[in-house]
């Protein structure tokens, strides 16, 4: 290692949830330094958050029903209250007031909704008369989704960058990955991490990992490349405790993409809009599975997405029902893009998307170990339970993340303890480039066919089995060998064994934990007698 370097906070990741925790730290006259291994801005998830941003405008009493409906019950009331009290005020003050983020039908981005001061937290209400033009998505029962066309993360993402990079006392360091976290008698004092091809220990008065979602444990996803658990991988190895990881949500409707093409996300605004699902034989199917149809939660969507792909070979996105281009032309450039006339319906299947456990923290995201936080998916709010309701991840990610930081400011990194750093070999030669990308098929292969939508019991034993195996392989060479791509590696097998020992632990279905009995066939389609 080259040296060492000190700051007040560190924030590990550069989604919405670590850029709130570095802007309140920064509010509170702290130096903090944000290290994130993606580059600018497409490698962190919130950029490529399509959905939208939840608010309780002036019902915040439904907002909390729809939470705790959407999760089958599970929802901790105390995560449900922290994020609802806090969402008009934070939304108003951080996005609007301070990035000047132009939401769909905002006359004047300088003031609140309908002209009222948004620092205020009041306000957030309107008609798209004067005010914002609010959106619908599933399981909600009201209209309250802040959006940006159907690219809301990256309106907010990239302005929120620019505005720390503006700020003193923040400096973002990108493709600087965080290794180890550095822990000594229940304390964390920072992280190793590689940047420009050197190792050093960051010590900093408190950590925020803010690492995102697992997406590259699984053959599709709605993530970016290198979301692999970084932050509940190295939370666990130092001893955190990490909750829930059996709730792992899957989108309904991805873009059903070749082997050679990449996938995206076809945003749920798109059914909130009025778009309905057809099988391969031309029939609406989504009535037949739940009363709110295409709008039912995602979870029960996503089962009927796959069960209508097994049964009639694929399923379509009709959008007749709306005008499509206009109303999203992102989406109807990708599909341009791929050859895929919307007209004739976009071929969908579901991908996953958004795990709703993680790291366990309290309402202001501090884990079990001392000067350790945890904010956005890589966070065990208690907030979704077994289920999370649409367009409250990037809300989550705000509200913690400003929580996070302030708290984290407590704490001031020049009198970190100088306690040793894990010590990283390399006396083994390197391993050949594509060992980790081997390994990586390996691991997905057994997440997908064994720790999916539908979890058969039998199938779990053997899924931890194969990973146990593979996590005793890296483990091997993680001690002779430091590099990201083995780092990462060890991350996801950690993180995939964790999701899969907890799926096996609950027997229960519930939410986005869909269980089958020993041997049972997949969830039958329903009859027309259902």
């Amino acid at each position: 290692m080259t040296g060492h370097e000190t700051t007040d906070v560190l924030v590990v990741g550069a989604g919405i949830g670590g850029l709130a925790a570095a802007l309140a730290a920064a509010r509170e006259g702290r130096d903090v330094l944000v290290a994130t291994k993606s580059t600018r801005p497409e490698g962190a998830s919130s950029w490529w958050a399509q959905g939208g941003i939840a608010v309780a405008r002036d019902d915040p009493a439904q907002f909390r029903r729809d939470i705790v409906a959407a999760s089958d019950g599970t929802a901790e009331p105390d995560a449900v209250e922290t994020l609802v009290d806090n969402a008009n005020e934070a939304v108003s003050d951080v996005l609007v007031d301070t990035l000047d983020v132009s939401f769909d039908g905002d006359a004047d981005p300088s003031d609140g909704p309908g002209g009222t001061p948004a620092a205020t937290g009041a306000g957030l209400t309107g008609d798209g008369d004067g005010g914002f033009d609010f959106g619908r998505e599933a399981a909600h029962s009201e209209d309250r989704i802040l959006h940006v066309g159907a690219a809301t993360g990256k309106h907010v993402h990239v302005p929120f960058l620019n505005h720390l990079d503006d700020r003193d006392r923040v400096e973002i360091r990108t493709d600087a990955a965080a290794l180890e976290l550095i822990r000594h008698e229940g304390r964390v004092h920072g992280a190793v991490v590689e940047s420009d091809g050197e190792r050093e220990p960051v010590y900093a008065g408190a950590t925020v990992l803010a690492t995102g979602g697992i997406g590259d444990l699984f053959p599709r996803s709605t993530n970016p490349a290198g979301a692999t658990g970084d932050g509940i991988a190295m939370a666990a190895l130092a001893g955190a405790d990490v909750t829930d990881m059996e709730y792992v949500q899957y989108h309904p409707t991805a873009y059903a993409a070749d082997d050679d093409e990449d996938g995206f996300l076809v945003s749920e605004a798109v059914r909130g809009e009025g778009a309905v699902l057809r099988n391969g034989d031309g029939e609406r199917f989504m009535p037949g599975y739940h009363e709110d149809a295409e709008l039912a939660p995602r979870d029960v969507v996503s089962r009927a997405v796959a069960a209508e792909r097994r049964a009639t070979g694929e399923v379509l996105l009709d959008v007749s029902p709306l005008d499509f281009a206009d109303e999203f032309p992102g989406l109807a450039e990708k599909c341009a893009d791929r050859g895929v006339d919307p007209t004739d319906g976009i071929p969908v299947a579901p991908a996953e998307h958004f795990l709703c456990g993680g790291v366990a923290v309290d309402d202001r995201g501090r884990t079990s170990l001392d000067g350790l936080y945890a904010v956005g998916e890589c966070a065990r709010t208690g907030l979704h339970g077994a289920n999370r309701l649409a367009s409250t991840s990037l809300l989550e990610g705000l509200v913690w993340g400003l929580r996070a930081g302030a708290d984290a400011s407590r704490d001031d990194g020049d009198d970190v303890e100088r306690v040793a750093p894990p010590e990283l070999s390399d006396r083994d030669p390197a391993l050949p480039d594509d060992f980790a990308r081997q390994k990586f098929r390996r691991l997905r292969r057994v997440m997908d066919e064994c720790v999916g939508i539908e979890r058969d019991p039998a199938e779990l034993r053997r899924a931890l089995g194969v990973l146990r195996r593979l996590k005793g392989e890296v483990d091997s060479y993680v001690r002779t060998r430091t590099s990201r791509s083995l780092y990462e590696l060890r991350n996801a097998t950690v993180t995939g064994l964790l999701v899969t020992r907890h799926a096996l632990a609950n027997d229960e279905s519930i939410g986005t934990h869909y269980r089958l009995d020993e041997g049972e066939a997949t969830d039958p389609r329903p009859t027309a007698d259902d």
